[in-house]
């Protein structure tokens, strides 16, 4: 297994002007570069959190003429660190709808890994918040895991967190670190977030990173924030406070293989039939 090296994840507020949002991820992830971070990873929908859809939609770009995309290929080699820009939205040639996309990129300035969002976040929340984001994003339908120097990143984005099936399939599939780069709304970031990333940290024997978004968007939109490092024994290495900034966390890849050595659980998958669900005339009796 690869020696240590350090992890920063980023907690940002972003708005809905891209270029304000550039600079303000820019300046980021050089203080996390000086502070020896080798990976740094920002949140979901880096580039712009607009609350009107169709102002979205005129803004985005595709992603050889978005200016985040680009800014952070000049930034990775201006720093000789690896990137993952969270996700940024982009506008695909013929799609109806637009792409909730994460891009992984090398310190040459090359995108490694790209991920689309799998999972839309179509729900209506007990204080009233309502999202439907399958109105305006198509959801990926490919599972990534990208090589990095020191084991193998699997790709996801917020939503992604409630379905631990993909967090299986990336460890089986040979994922050491899980991203989840996200913008959880406070309510149920609250009740569920660090119960949920230490579960898929525990789970399968990884180590988590969570960049996240925190604060006011305008349009009534606030997120959790609560970035956090999480070991694949479960236990948290770094979190933000509530304000914008960088964690940084020392990143053993040896604690994989002993998380999983310990209890060795993704070698003790096994088949089973599943129950049938009950017919609605069934339920009726």
């Amino acid at each position: 297994m690869s020696k240590s090296f350090k992890a920063a994840c980023i907690q940002m507020t972003s708005g809905p002007a891209i270029e304000a949002n550039v600079t303000a991820a820019s300046e980021l992830v050089r203080r996390a570069r000086d502070q020896g971070a080798e990976l740094i990873m920002t949140p979901e929908v880096s580039d712009m959190i607009e609350p009107k859809r169709a102002l979205a939609a005129d803004k985005a770009r595709p992603e050889d003429q978005h200016a985040m995309v680009a800014a952070f290929r000049d930034l990775a080699r201006e720093t000789g660190a690896w990137l993952l820009l969270g996700s940024a939205v982009i506008r695909d040639k013929n799609a109806e709808r637009l792409s909730n996309r994460s891009f992984l990129v090398s310190p040459q300035g090359e995108i490694a890994a790209r991920y689309d969002k799998i999972h839309m976040f179509d729900v209506d929340l007990p204080t009233g918040e309502r999202h439907r984001e399958s109105q305006t994003y198509k959801p990926g339908d490919k599972a990534v895991v990208a090589e990095l120097p020191w084991g193998r990143l699997g790709m996801t984005i917020c939503y992604d967190l409630r379905f631990p099936h993909l967090y299986r399939a990336l460890a089986k599939a040979g994922a050491d670190f899980l991203a989840v780069p996200s913008a959880f709304t406070v309510p149920t970031g609250r009740a569920h977030w660090h119960v949920l990333l230490r579960a898929r940290a525990i789970e399968n024997g990884c180590f988590v990173f969570a960049p996240a978004q925190w604060g006011e968007h305008g349009g009534g939109r606030r997120t959790f924030g609560h970035a956090l490092v999480v070991a694949p024994w479960g236990e948290i290495l770094a979190e933000a406070e509530d304000s914008t900034g960088v964690i940084v966390a020392e990143i053993d890849p040896a604690k994989v293989a002993e998380a999983r050595h310990a209890v060795p659980s993704l070698t003790h998958d096994r088949l089973f039939a599943a129950p049938k669900r009950p017919s609605a005339t069934a339920a009726a009796d």
